[in-house]
């Protein structure tokens, strides 16, 4: 990956809604060498996706919770039916394996405590194996995330 690939990431990680023919010129490309390197990018797997970004609160989602997750058993099929579960729960946007004192760490939004108190009893506790739950409330966010860094590589 070159430099022109890393400004054309930044360029969609940015605005994934700019015309190639915008990229190319900030990258310094023609408009063909740009769409074959962003094909490039997409079949090897570097771009995964296009989206928009959404503000949780324009959409009535109120509360950030971060999960921590300890299960009954760390075996490999204890996990993956946890890990095939989580899939399945919209309420749940990002799920992590991590080390330390917790097996996951889970990104939930919801509407208010209530409906909080609705994932955690019906949602969260009913996940195969969960011998331990710890929520976190986020209060407010400081930096949301944008993007992977990609002028430091």
């Amino acid at each position: 990956m070159d430099r022109l690939d890393l400004t054309i990431l930044a360029e969609l990680q940015r605005d994934s809604r700019q015309s190639i023919s915008d990229i190319a010129d900030r990258a310094g490309l023609s408009l063909s060498a740009c769409h074959r390197r962003i094909k490039l990018l997409e079949s090897e797997g570097a771009i995964t996706g296009y989206g928009a970004r959404l503000d949780p609160q324009a959409l009535g989602l109120e509360i950030e919770v971060f999960a921590e997750i300890s299960l009954t058993s760390q075996h490999y099929s204890a996990l993956e039916e946890f890990e095939q579960a989580v899939l399945g729960h919209d309420e749940i946007l990002e799920c992590k394996l991590t080390t330390g004192a917790h097996d996951y760490i889970l990104r939930v939004v919801a509407k208010d405590v209530t409906d909080y108190d609705r994932i955690h009893r019906n949602v969260l506790s009913a996940l195969p194996g969960v011998a331990s739950m710890r929520s976190i409330f986020a209060l407010r966010t400081i930096k949301s995330w944008k993007g992977l860094p990609l002028s430091r590589r």
